[in-house]
């Protein structure tokens, strides 16, 4: 049985059984992991808020905490981002001071790091995150989470295919 196999019988369910057999997917994969996705930010979104930051400014102050000093380019990469994505996310960071953005090893680059003061509020917004992940664990029972994220790790993975950067932890700060 593989991981994903494992993950899924580990999610267990309190719908109505289905008849054992061959899976068959029922209804829209995007709109079930969409609809999934918008249920799971509404809740990280009000704790950071409690932070002053939203889920996407956190992600990038503890992606460069953990990766800087780090180009634009890289950074986008590592977060699955374009370009155009990073620099319109970036900007708010770069102006409240939290980040900054200098010049690189040669005149055209640049590289991102975190400041002081964007240190302190992602670790004042990681005491937030970590409120949120413990009230989705209490929600849904930490063994089940700890199934959905290996099921979602190894459908990650097939979908980027080989050569795909590996996921970083910077994301939890």
């Amino acid at each position: 049985m593989n991981t994903a196999t494992a993950a899924v019988a580990a999610l267990g369910t309190t719908a109505t059984p289905r008849p054992v057999g061959p899976a068959t997917p029922r209804g829209c994969t995007n709109f079930k992991t969409r609809q999934l996705a918008r249920l799971l930010s509404r809740q990280y979104d009000a704790e950071l808020a409690r932070a002053g930051l939203k889920t996407t400014q956190y992600s990038l102050l503890s992606h460069v905490l953990t990766l800087a000093p780090i180009s634009p380019g890289a950074l986008a990469a590592r977060m699955g981002l374009d370009a155009s994505t990073l620099t319109r996310n970036l900007q708010p960071l770069l102006a409240a001071g939290w980040l900054v953005q200098d010049t690189g090893p040669d005149a055209r680059s640049r590289l991102i790091t975190i400041t002081d003061t964007g240190r302190e509020r992602q670790a004042l917004a990681r005491r937030h995150w970590k409120l949120a992940q413990q009230q989705i664990n209490a929600q849904l029972g930490a063994e089940r989470v700890a199934a959905l994220h290996a099921l979602l790790d190894d459908c990650t993975r097939l979908l980027q295919g080989p050569g795909a950067l590996p996921d970083d932890e910077a994301e939890a700060g």
